[in-house]
């Protein structure tokens, strides 16, 4: 078929490519071989790119591969990196199988950061493990690779031991059976098992962001909470996290985040997409083995503490990701980070800036700004591809710059001079007070169901971020508390 033919075909195709993307991937796949088969990517590429974000985003990894081979077949080199990225650290060895051959199949040789632990090719080319290329993206997710394994440079450092930590002993499955009081492995698969329908630990639900978008819920019924409770307390919250990690550790807040970057010039806030997601089985088994657990202790931890969702066609997506909802979730996505705190807090050092992360939040603080010798533009993309490395992905509509001349909020504290709750809240809170004391507290409740836990909250909250003012407000809320215990005479 010649080129005038192929276009022919493609053109009305194109025009609802949502009911023909499947012929249209037909036609492209069977004349990949014609002269002028790029001319007809760079037709197909204007149209593609919606459908193959909505594949990329997909729960059906299934879905993932056919947008791993779409992106080969319809995409031009600067539009596949941005879905290879992405695909390139699939929790699916499938997708990630799919990617690889798209960007051998594209040549793709963007400007990434080498892997370090494989010797730089001599000569130099792009396709090869090392160097400045896109086989750096993978860096951090497949330690057992053979070339890996062949070209590491140098040995891990020596490990905490685990009788160190105060970590209970477990060398086999039936030692974690014990420790966690299930009486067989009948009982480990019954909460091993997929899905979150009638008969699976698990439930989900959904609840709205902040933008309004549904975020799934998925938390485990009360026998697979009782023993997650058990591995967080006894075992995972032993483990030591890094400085830079504030969320969901002990002794830290949303103000010892805050804390560093008072005063700043400039502040730098960044959003990883889909945390919780992005850590699967696989991480987490290679996170406890580790820490020294042997193989058969991982699998059987790592299982219990992951989700395998299950489609509506029965298919049972694996391996499993950490659920939103489990109370061991936070925990080891902290220890997963642990290395990309690490890196991060040496960037930031030697860019003369102070860094910190809330779950998800990453925040970067710049006392003086930023010399002539670095741009922000470039320390962005160090920032983004060290995240890419380790396993994540940045959320780049969420990335705030802020300046003094701006509202310096991070997670949720405002930090231009000192800290301080944003004026705004504690203005709403003051008009909450005085409408209570005039019309009584019911008038305000608007639904909360424990209005005076609120209040009690607000103002305890309001003391740990400004000690001072706080103390006030917590006193006053007493008073009104206690008058409005009062019988009215």
């Amino acid at each position: 078929m010649s080129l005038s033919n192929l276009l022919l075909e493609l053109i009305p195709l194109c025009e609802s490519l949502d009911d023909n993307w499947e012929q249209v991937v037909s036609l492209l796949d069977a004349h990949q071989d014609l002269a002028e088969y790029e001319v007809a990517r760079f037709y197909v590429s204007r149209f593609t790119s919606r459908t193959i974000q909505q594949l990329v985003r997909s729960d059906d990894p299934r879905q993932r591969v056919k947008s791993a081979h779409m992106v080969r077949l319809t995409c031009t080199q600067r539009q596949a990196g941005q879905f290879l990225r992405l695909l390139i650290k699939d929790p699916c060895a499938r997708v990630r199988s799919a990617a690889h051959r798209a960007m051998r199949g594209l040549r793709l040789d963007d400007v990434a950061l080498p892997d370090s632990r494989i010797k730089k090719p001599h000569p130099y080319r792009g396709q090869l493990l090392g160097g400045w290329n896109p086989s750096g993206w993978s860096y951090g997710l497949f330690g057992n690779m053979w070339s890996i394994r062949q070209y590491r440079k140098q040995s891990r450092k020596p490990k905490t031991t685990l009788a160190d930590l105060g970590v209970p002993k477990l060398e086999t499955r039936k030692d974690v059976l014990s420790w966690l009081k299930l009486g067989s492995i009948r009982d480990l698969r019954k909460l091993l098992r997929a899905g979150s329908g009638p008969g699976s630990p698990y439930v989900s639900f959904t609840i709205p962001k902040a933008s309004g978008e549904p975020r799934t819920i998925t938390a485990p019924r009360l026998t697979l909470r009782r023993v997650q409770r058990q591995i967080l307390d006894e075992l995972l919250s032993k483990l030591p996290t890094h400085t830079a990690a504030h969320g969901f550790v002990k002794k830290r807040s949303v103000v010892t985040n805050a804390k560093p970057h008072e005063g700043a010039q400039l502040v730098v806030k960044l959003d990883l997409k889909d945390f919780f997601p992005t850590i699967s089985y696989h991480r987490i088994r290679g996170l406890l083995c580790r820490y020294g657990f042997s193989p058969e202790v991982a699998d059987t931890l790592a299982g219990l503490t992951t989700h395998r969702a299950v489609l509506s066609d029965g298919y049972v997506v694996w391996p499993g990701v950490l659920p939103q909802g489990a109370p061991t979730s936070p925990v080891l996505a902290n220890l997963i980070c642990r290395r990309l705190d690490s890196r991060l807090s040496g960037l930031a050092k030697r860019m003369g800036a102070r860094y910190t992360r809330y779950a998800d939040d990453l925040t970067f603080s710049f006392a003086k700004g930023l010399d002539h010798k670095n741009d922000l533009g470039r320390f962005l993309w160090w920032v983004n591809q060290v995240c890419q490395q380790e396993g994540f992905a940045e959320n780049v509509g969420k990335r705030k710059i802020l300046r003094p001349s701006a509202q310096q909020r991070i997670t949720g504290v405002v930090v231009n001079s000192g800290l301080s709750v944003p004026r705004a809240m504690r203005r709403t809170f003051r008009a909450i007070l005085h409408n209570c004391r005039m019309h009584g507290l019911d008038s305000q409740a608007r639904g909360r169901r424990d209005f005076r836990a609120y209040l009690l909250g607000y103002a305890s909250y309001i003391q740990m971020v400004q000690p001072s003012l706080g103390k006030r407000v917590l006193a006053e809320v007493r008073a009104l508390l206690t008058a409005s215990d009062r019988p009215s005479t």
